[in-house]
């Protein structure tokens, strides 16, 4: 099983990825959630059952909309297309959003688009995991995914409309 931080390196590279594609379509992108936080604050509120726990790594805006990212890397099966999200973040988010209003999203490697309700309704109640947290999760399946670029707009939509990327 990997530890926190090389899954947390991994889940790095995926959201610069992420911050990069949306700074391409035109977002003003930063990081947020534990990436903020020093690793022993990082190590501290992972011992706890804390929805903060679950604060979506990037905040994006784009003229008056603002949204909430959490990157999911490695997150997809390679055999069945199905996509995993923590039980415990679902909720946490559904309650983010019940709180500030904004959405939240999750995007996955392949930059398929999810949010925590289409998690809640479309998935279905997975194992706990054998790799990684060992925490519950929700399986979806990967076609449910709503494009990236439908959702945030494409590079060439931005470049039509003037945004510097």
């Amino acid at each position: 099983m990997a530890s926190f931080q090389q899954r947390k390196a991994i889940g790095d590279v995926h959201e610069q990825h992420v911050a990069e594609q949306l700074t391409l379509r035109g977002w003003e992108v930063n990081p947020w959630g534990q990436s903020l936080l020093t690793r022993r604050l990082q190590d501290a509120l992972r011992r706890t059952d804390s929805s903060i726990r679950w604060i979506p790594d990037l905040i994006a805006a784009k003229g008056k909309g603002l949204v909430l990212i959490d990157c999911k890397s490695r997150m997809t099966s390679r055999n069945t297309g199905r996509h995993a999200v923590e039980r415990a973040a679902v909720y946490a988010h559904l309650q983010l959003f019940a709180w500030t209003g904004l959405p939240v999203y999750y995007v996955f490697d392949d930059l398929g688009v999810l949010a925590p309700h289409d998690v809640l309704i479309a998935g279905q109640e997975g194992p706990h995991s054998a790799a990684g947290s060992g925490a519950p999760y929700f399986l979806i399946s990967g076609g449910v995914a709503r494009s990236f670029d439908g959702l945030f707009g494409s590079e060439k939509s931005t470049a039509q409309w003037g945004i510097a990327s």
